[in-house]
């Protein structure tokens, strides 16, 4: 049985035993289940599959509650928001990219306040202008200029494909879910994740969200053949991932026909569009407006 941190009435956060193939070790990822869900008995909740940014990914285990740090089930869980949906938030291994636990800034655990502390807010403009001009300084981490190729990020979700499609079966076998409404998100190494888990997976999805992360562009009709419908996002000032990589996403899905694209550029946020987007109500409510066709 998993353990569960909240009451019955109250939203609860679950952690699921699981062993994983990509590292042959016994992890846990975290199931939310929303308010409601304990006293509505005949509902069949939607479902959200986040994949998380590079540097929260830990040992599965005691590192676990870094998944809490953005994203859907940060505002859920830390911010209280009541937000109709049955999350899925695995944690990716560190496999040989140590660096990346970098990128967490010495953030701590993040605790889970006792009142509600409302949704997050978008940190502090870049300072750099907001000019629409290919940008071919390298990645600061991995010093490429272009995007990355078939294999995706060094390390990164398309290591965890059996684990997430195994989490994914748990959890529509063992909770109330509607399994036609299944949506996939995730931000930076996780919009990465988002991508290729869509292009790879495509009939398993009611609509995915990747944030700040790029594609495999020749998969492009894949998701066309289905007309997913996907909502892009990109920080318009991102000096991680350029803002003219999702674009050549774009275009490619446009160019292999596909009609159900929405593709939002904040141009003054910087690589972490996804605090605006996730912080805010429209992304819940255009993933409600789709059951898997």
């Amino acid at each position: 049985m998993p353990s569960v941190d909240g009451r019955e009435g109250e939203p609860q956060l679950l952690r699921v035993s699981y062993h994983s193939k990509a590292t042959n070790e016994s992890r846990e990822f975290l199931v939310y289940l929303p308010i409601g869900y304990q006293t509505e008995p005949s509902r069949l909740w939607p479902v959200i599959l986040y994949l998380h940014g590079g540097g929260e990914r830990g040992d599965g285990r005691g590192e676990l509650d870094y998944v809490l740090l953005n994203g859907p089930l940060h505002e859920a869980w830390i911010c209280h928001r009541d937000l109709p949906f049955v999350m899925i938030a695995p944690q990716l291994p560190v496999f040989d990219q140590e660096i990346q636990l970098q990128a967490r800034g010495g953030a701590p655990m993040p605790i889970r306040p006792p009142k509600p502390s409302g949704p997050a807010t978008a940190a502090d403009r870049p300072t750099q202008p907001m000019v629409r001009a290919p940008d071919t300084t390298p990645h600061p981490v991995f010093n490429v200029t272009e995007a990355w190729g078939d294999d995706g990020f060094p390390g990164g979700w398309q290591l965890c494909n059996e684990d997430l499609l195994e989490m994914l079966d748990m959890v529509l076998h063992d909770y109330r879910v509607d399994q036609d409404r299944v949506y996939l998100t995730g931000l930076s190494y996780g919009g990465h994740g988002t991508w290729h888990m869509a292009m790879t997976h495509p009939h398993l999805w009611a609509a995915i969200a990747p944030m700040c992360g790029d594609g495999k562009s020749a998969m492009a009709g894949e998701l066309a053949k289905r007309q997913l419908p996907i909502w892009m996002f990109h920080g318009g000032r991102d000096t991680l991932n350029k803002p003219q990589w999702a674009y050549d996403m774009a275009n490619a899905l446009e160019a292999a026909g596909h009609q159900s694209v929405r593709f939002t550029v904040h141009e003054d946020c910087g690589h972490n569009c996804w605090t605006r987007a996730y912080g805010g109500q429209d992304l819940y409510d255009w993933f409600l407006r789709y059951k898997r066709s």
